[in-house]
């Protein structure tokens, strides 16, 4: 509920931005001043530093960094969260007190943009070859409007598949040869998921992580055919690959998993065992005790990739944008800069369970710390998500949880859903 109120609240917000200036107090501007001269307060709103002792102490870092170049600015951080960004961000837009460096999510770039919220990075050099020398590629659609370069990436948030050898055994399957199409995977599914003698499941064969909402694992599964969900912003899943992949999803909810499961330590359930095979992130603690799932479990664990056509997986990511009403556009540059710093990356990678989204990220520390993190570092070539979003998107994304539910539970025919959201994103 609070993530659909601070959509609500964002887009309130976006309405009127163009129009009004708002009332906050704003610094004086420093673009010009020499960097040793320059005084006043940086805005930072990120939810890539945990709000916990080590995430305190590894955002201080960057701040120090910071500082070098920038000895006499202050620096006020705000550490959001995913789940009260949207809030944060119309609530500061509404204030007209705008941040300087704010980080958000795949799909947020083009909303944001499309109402000049965020500024043109192409004033400091950033070019999608300057990406691809130093960044990663497959996040360049990510950061780009109408041909223009909006945000840097900074983490990439990758997801793979996970299956239980001992359980593909047990069901006279070969956990060596995965399953990859969607296809393949029901049939599988289907042989592996346990239920009790009332008919109820209590081992499903596959976890589509999807217990709130299927936005992602559609254009998850839908991407796994070759088509991305959107392409130059106009709708790409309104077509038979899209009505196949909501099907299909339609399938295997109550027939090989329950509709709305989850677990209370909310980690995949093919870790606990409640699963056979599913969806996970991008890392793994294979430690004993904690929240750790110990080396057993790891051990009986093997990854792959959606392949129904096209072998993919799915990567978000942490990306840096400078606020368009900035006073301190050259200062928020600098701490951009900060923030890439490999080090920085690699810190910043380990407290998400993430990958640093620099070049060599399949070298990077994280990559080499579990066997998870490792085989989506080795893909990072076959990322796929939304692909370039309509400036809509922020509303989109809660039209398509709503409306493909309703699709896959029987509520409303999928063909009809498709075809709606195909129009509500024009």
């Amino acid at each position: 509920m609070r993530r659909s109120v601070g959509l609500t609240l964002l887009a309130a917000a976006l309405a009127v931005v163009v129009s009004s200036c708002g009332s906050g107090v704003i610094d004086k501007s420093t673009d010009g001043v020499p960097p040793a001269e320059a005084t006043g307060t940086l805005r930072v709103l990120l939810p890539s530093f945990p709000p916990s002792n080590e995430g305190r102490q590894q955002f201080q870092k960057v701040v120090d960094d910071f500082h070098k170049a920038y000895p006499k600015m202050k620096v006020e951080p705000d550490f959001a969260t995913y789940n009260n960004l949207n809030e944060k961000m119309s609530t500061s837009i509404a204030a007209g007190i705008p941040y300087d460096v704010m980080v958000t999510g795949v799909g947020w770039i083009q909303p944001f943009a499309s109402k000049r919220i965020f500024a043109d990075l192409g004033e400091f050099g950033l070019t999608p070859d300057v990406i691809k020398e130093k960044s990663l590629e497959a996040l360049i659609p990510a950061v780009t409007y109408d041909g223009k370069m909006y945000g840097y990436p900074l983490l990439a948030d990758t997801r793979a598949v996970a299956l239980r050898k001992s359980a593909f055994i047990e069901a006279g399957l070969d956990p060596e040869k995965p399953p990859t199409s969607l296809a393949e995977i029901k049939v599988a599914a289907e042989k592996l998921t346990k239920r009790d003698k009332n008919g109820n499941i209590t081992r499903s064969g596959f976890d589509l992580a999807s217990a709130t909402g299927f936005r992602q694992s559609f254009t998850t599964f839908l991407a796994s055919t070759g088509k991305p969900l959107y392409v130059g912003g106009e709708p790409n899943f309104d077509n038979q690959e899209g009505l196949d992949t909501l099907l299909w999803i339609k399938s295997m909810i109550n027939n090989v998993q329950p509709y709305g499961q989850v677990n209370a330590a909310q980690q995949p359930l093919v870790y606990s065992g409640e699963a056979a095979m599913g969806i996970v992130g991008g890392a793994v603690d294979c430690s004993t005790g904690g929240k750790g799932i110990g080396q057993k479990t790891c051990d009986d664990l093997k990854f792959f990739r959606f392949n129904s056509g096209k072998e993919i997986e799915y990567m978000g990511g942490d990306l840096a944008s400078i606020g368009s009403r900035s006073r301190h556009k050259e200062a928020a540059w600098s701490f951009i800069q900060s923030m890439t710093q490999p080090s920085t990356l690699d810190a910043m990678a380990k407290l998400n369970k993430k990958l640093p989204a620099y070049k060599d990220a399949a070298n990077s520390p994280q990559a080499k710390s579990n066997p998870l993190s490792k085989f989506v570092a080795e893909g990072l070539d076959k990322a796929a998500n939304e692909n370039e979003v309509p400036p809509n998107w922020l509303e989109m994304r809660g039209n398509f949880d709503i409306q493909l539910t309703q699709a896959v539970l029987g509520q409303k025919d999928p063909a009809t859903v498709l075809h709606n959201l195909a129009g509500q994103s024009r």
